[in-house]
């Protein structure tokens, strides 16, 4: 009776084993095939379009590219944890009909004011990770390339992911404008996620493109490019979709010349897993030329 429950458990485990190996096979072949897509449109642009001449294969590319899987599979296990506690606080809330109401505006009035209240939320988290050491550690994986391209939006540390979305999605959900389910995201909420990924990947393209007065109404390459310049303008330009959120705040920035350097102050390390384990085993100094990144006041 024993063995046999011994082999119950041996063949259940399997089964576990084989099916978690089966979705993460079809996670890296589905992340594949959007790589071969990104590297289909950006490559060409950047080679049309080039700001900065560069080779196409640089120094750092295949971290890089180790970034792009890792930050596509690992952040998204933390982030559905606190989800999942929002949905059952808030199972069955209706505060005076508030999300009722919500529920019933138009799809694409909900979506809009979804990127405005993610973009804003994300805009504090992304603030506050230029104004505390803690913080920054994380996010200075980010900026420490020196040189900008489409691939470097992948190279961020995945606990900086983390607390970026949560800081977007979990206001979205507490005004109504996605539905708490368990199991599975909203709709509104995967469209959302789905512009953001391919937004971010062109507002760090290495292209020379300007958007005249639409720059001001959505964020650019000229627009983001300034946020990973190491000189005192470093500390502007915070929102990823909507520049006119840094403009009431008094962080916009946006000349009509290029930044000249990129990068930090200080280096990284070179590798992914040293580029993995640093923050957690240090705190990196905050920005020391920092004008805007206080939470309180304007520059």
């Amino acid at each position: 009776m024993v063995r046999v429950t011994d082999r119950s458990s041996k063949i259940i485990m399997l089964e576990y084993v084989f099916k978690s190996l089966s979705v993460l096979a079809f996670d890296v072949m589905r992340l594949t095939i959007w790589l071969v897509l990104l590297v289909a449109i950006f490559v060409p642009l950047e080679r049309l379009f080039t700001l900065h001449p560069a080779r196409i294969w640089r120094p750092q590319t295949g971290v890089d590219l180790a970034w792009y899987f890792l930050n596509s599979l690992l952040p998204a296990a933390f982030i559905a944890m606190p989800l999942a506690l929002l949905a059952r606080v808030l199972h069955g809330a209706d505060p005076g009909g508030f999300y009722t109401a919500m529920a019933l505006l138009p799809f694409w009035i909900k979506l809009l004011l979804m990127l405005v209240v993610n973009d804003l939320g994300a805009y504090w988290y992304h603030r506050a990770a230029h104004a505390y050491p803690v913080l920054w550690g994380f996010h200075a994986i980010h900026h420490s390339a020196e040189h900008v391209d489409w691939l470097v939006n992948t190279r961020a540390h995945p606990v900086d992911i983390v607390f970026t979305r949560l800081a977007g999605l979990i206001p979205v959900y507490l005004l109504g404008l996605a539905q708490v389910t368990d199991g599975r995201l909203d709709p509104g909420v995967v469209l959302l996620m789905i512009i953001g990924t391919i937004w971010t990947f062109f507002i760090h393209a290495n292209i020379r493109w300007r958007l005249g007065f639409a720059e001001w109404l959505v964020s650019s390459p000229a627009f983001h490019h300034w946020h990973h310049t190491n000189d005192e303008h470093r500390d502007h330009n915070f929102a990823f979709f909507f520049p006119l959120i840094d403009r009431i705040f008094g962080t916009a920035w946006l000349p009509h010349y290029w930044p000249p350097v990129y990068g930090i102050d200080g280096k990284v390390p070179s590798t992914l897993s040293g580029q993995l384990i640093e923050p957690l085993t240090s705190i990196r100094p905050a920005n020391p030329r920092q004008t805007s990144t206080s939470l309180t006041g304007h520059p």
